[in-house]
């Protein structure tokens, strides 16, 4: 019983459940941090609205991977998952997927009428991405990043917040980027042959295609949080700068300081594109920022910029 548990466990992905904690970048970038009463509030409805994503999200892995069997086989790591072993029955596998699917929808329904609809709409895309459009050529990649790119939108629609357009855009393009760097590792564990064994649509990629992508997207990503933090001061009062430095230079009147995390960003892309390259260690994008220390440093740096800037920096 208790190597069933850990099997279901297994299946539900754990790792992938830090996706899920980009509905919070709503709660963030919106304006919310203003008010703390606000904030904290919207805080609650955000973190119930991860749990309802998540329940759903997991539910639809064991679809995943019930249609995947034969494909996971061929696979030197996915072989090994508890489906495609045989660990967890059939049976099994399906009453998870339909009893998560309800509890997921309907507990997104409780929490709001249009985080519902965007939740069900993920949920449309995903069976959809499971039984076709994963074998779509270019589809099949902007799938997975429409994915992250709802996350991030049903978190706005949770607290009505508004988003940048130019943070949309970033959200967009690290996506993309993400999904290419998904599809290109695999090329890099299997070798173009081996990959079109296990997923047909690899067939249509080759090297030079995804390492095209890859460029392409890389830079979208890294020039759209540039325009992002450049547009965001844009809008800044120069009272919001620290009188002394204003009393420096003049320079200083302007609202640099988001601005200061793009290096960061720069260096965090540059570091996943070099573990891209490695294969096995960027198949999935949530086990290498979970294992990879320099990356990981980077995410965590960046992330203690923005949230200094932002609540902390006098307004």
């Amino acid at each position: 019983m208790v190597a069933l548990f850990f099997n279901i466990l297994k299946t539900a992905r754990p790792r992938q459940w830090v996706k899920n904690l980009t509905l919070y970048a709503a709660l963030v970038f919106s304006g919310n941090i203003y008010s703390v009463q606000t904030w904290w509030t919207n805080f609650g409805r955000v973190t119930e609205a991860i749990g309802a994503f998540t329940v759903l999200a997991s539910a639809i892995y064991f679809l995943n991977d019930i249609i995947d069997i034969e494909a996971d086989q061929a696979h030197p790591f996915k072989k090994r998952r508890p489906i495609a072993s045989g660990k967890i029955p059939l049976w099994l596998a399906w009453t998870i997927f339909t009893g998560g699917s309800l509890v997921g929808l309907g507990w997104a329904k409780s929490i709001s009428g249009l985080y519902f609809w965007a939740v069900l709409g993920y949920w449309l895309m995903q069976i959809l991405y499971s039984l076709w459009l994963k074998n779509v050529e270019v589809v099949d990649v902007l799938v997975i990043a429409f994915g992250f790119f709802l996350r991030v939108f049903a978190g706005a629609l949770v607290i009505d917040g508004h988003l940048s357009i130019w943070f949309l855009l970033c959200v967009i393009s690290v996506s993309v980027f993400l999904a290419v760097g998904k599809r290109r590792a695999e090329m890099a564990i299997l070798t173009e042959q081996g990959a079109a064994l296990h997923r047909k649509v690899m067939g249509k990629y080759t090297v030079n295609i995804l390492d095209a992508y890859l460029a392409m997207f890389a830079t979208a990503a890294f020039l759209s949080w540039a325009l992002y933090t450049f547009n965001f001061y844009e809008q800044a009062d120069w009272q919001s700068v620290p009188l002394t430095l204003a009393q420096t230079s003049r320079t200083l009147t302007i609202n640099k300081w988001l601005m200061a995390t793009i290096p960061v960003v720069i260096f965090g892309i540059m570091r996943y594109i070099r573990i891209i390259y490695d294969g096995a260690r960027a198949e999935t994008p949530e086990r290498v920022i979970l294992s990879d220390f320099p990356l990981l440093v980077s995410v965590a740096t960046w992330g203690f910029m923005v949230v200094t800037v932002l609540y902390w920096l006098p307004k």
